[in-house]
């Protein structure tokens, strides 16, 4: 039905996450019936982004600089590390305005399943960040899953070793969130991590 150049570009856009075929088609229909300056722009700023864009030195987040604009902030705090999976988990955090320390990203989270272990995230990197930098308190971010909490039990463990303080962000209600609709596992984390008032 289509030719093999529209073909290549509607797989090409199934690669990103949550595009499906009727989606992929519909973007890439667009870019060709109705905007071909942004699918110049598109393709040009991918282009760029690919050959540019790499891991910061320190800290392992996406930066087309040898260092990242937080890694090269002196005003951050480099006693306080954060712990997360991803860029993107950085970027969250970051528009939250909360945490003025510095980042370690693992790229992932523990999954012998997957042959993801403590080499494949880094954890070698972040054990002499931590005594180079001389951290005092490390915030261990992961995300919520089985994965995340094994990658955080385990992270913890290390890090007990080198006497710093380590903690987990809390997990639980949302703001504006009714319990009748929050399930079970969040209630039973809500609780498990409250606070004195």
């Amino acid at each position: 039905m289509f030719s093999p150049l529209i073909k290549e570009l509607i797989e090409s856009l199934r690669c990103l996450p949550g595009v499906g075929p009727r989606s992929a088609q519909k973007m890439a229909l667009h870019l060709l019936e109705r905007d071909f300056q942004g699918a110049d722009k598109l393709a040009d700023a991918l282009r760029e982004a690919v050959d540019k864009v790499g891991r910061c030195s320190s800290c392992r987040t996406l930066t087309e600089e040898a260092e990242c604009q937080i890694c090269q902030d002196p005003e951050r705090d480099a006693k306080r590390l954060c712990i997360v999976e991803t860029p993107a988990d950085v970027v969250a955090l970051e528009a939250a305005g909360s945490f003025g320390g510095r980042y370690f990203v693992l790229l992932g989270h523990l999954s012998p399943i997957d042959g993801i272990g403590p080499e494949e995230l880094g954890l070698d990197r972040l054990e002499t960040l931590v005594s180079h930098n001389e951290v005092e308190e490390v915030i261990i971010a992961t995300n919520s899953t089985v994965e995340g909490e094994a990658t955080s039990h385990y992270i913890a463990e290390k890090l007990k070793q080198m006497n710093v303080k380590v903690s987990r962000i809390a997990h639980g209600v949302p703001m504006g969130g009714e319990l009748e609709y929050v399930d079970g596992n969040t209630l039973a984390l809500a609780l498990e991590g409250r606070k004195t008032l």
